[in-house]
């Protein structure tokens, strides 16, 4: 799976990108997107405007993490891996027995754009499983992304040539389109556009980036943990109507 959105949508941190641009050899997205579809006559490729693209291929999918994509809404979401609560979590949405792993994903994020009762991070933990999915929401203009807390999903991401930020499953495809700006993407954490990256196993700790060098000894995107020694600000109550629950997360 692909997805490339341009940094006026998602812009990611800055210690992803390798210092060594000048010798980094890396793609636009566009060229990125267009390695991706024509690597397999059977992929499919959604054109998300000005944005930027996703695109998967069920010829490449993997045995144990199946991958899924829908669209609802203006919604659009890529799912790798599997759940193990699907009835609790379709009873908990109010979905019917028919509803998958990537609607389930779909109406969570719902739930959450438009003032869910619960942050972010309790609802990402709510998905007990293997999974990884990135959710693109174009009415908000908003990425909503994830990995579980195992990484048992295979799932990266990085930056392009014209910076827009890349995320996939296929580090091969990364390493020779993002060069060395790219890093496996932190286990145990989601990002989004408004809130950047944090850790919903540690929410109310900060994430601090690791220096990551490649068998040559070169600097290349850095990994993230949690710094337990760095709290992040609490965040406002949500309260009110007219409270803004899209930009909480």
């Amino acid at each position: 799976m692909l997805t490339v959105l341009k940094r006026s949508v998602a812009q990611g941190p800055k210690e992803l990108t390798s210092p060594n641009v000048e010798s980094d050899r890396r793609k636009n997205g566009i060229d990125l997107v267009g390695s991706f579809v024509s690597a397999d006559s059977g992929t499919v490729c959604i054109n998300l405007g000005d944005a930027g693209a996703m695109a998967y291929t069920q010829s490449r999918r993997p045995l144990f993490t199946p991958r899924s994509f829908r669209a609802v809404d203006d919604m659009f979401c890529i799912f790798e891996g599997v759940l193990d609560n699907v009835a609790v979590l379709r009873q908990r949405y109010g979905l019917n027995k028919s509803a998958n792993e990537v609607s389930i994903v779909i109406e969570a994020y719902r739930t959450l754009r438009d003032r869910g009762p619960y942050p972010a991070d309790q609802v990402i933990r709510e998905l007990s499983g293997k999974f990884a999915f990135v959710l693109y929401d174009s009415t908000s203009q908003a990425l909503f992304t994830a990995l579980d807390a195992d990484g048992s999903v295979p799932f990266f991401w990085g930056t392009s040539a014209d910076g827009c930020l890349v995320l996939s499953d296929d580090p091969n495809f990364l390493k020779e389109g993002c060069g060395k700006s790219f890093a496996p993407f932190p286990r145990g954490c989601f990002f989004s556009t408004s809130g950047g990256l944090q850790s919903f196993e540690h929410p109310l700790y900060k994430l601090m980036p690791m220096p990551r060098v490649d068998s040559k000894g070169q600097m290349c995107g850095a990994n993230f943990k949690v710094d337990v020694f760095a709290k992040r600000q609490a965040s406002m109550p949500r309260v009110g109507s007219e409270a803004n629950w899209a930009n909480a997360f």
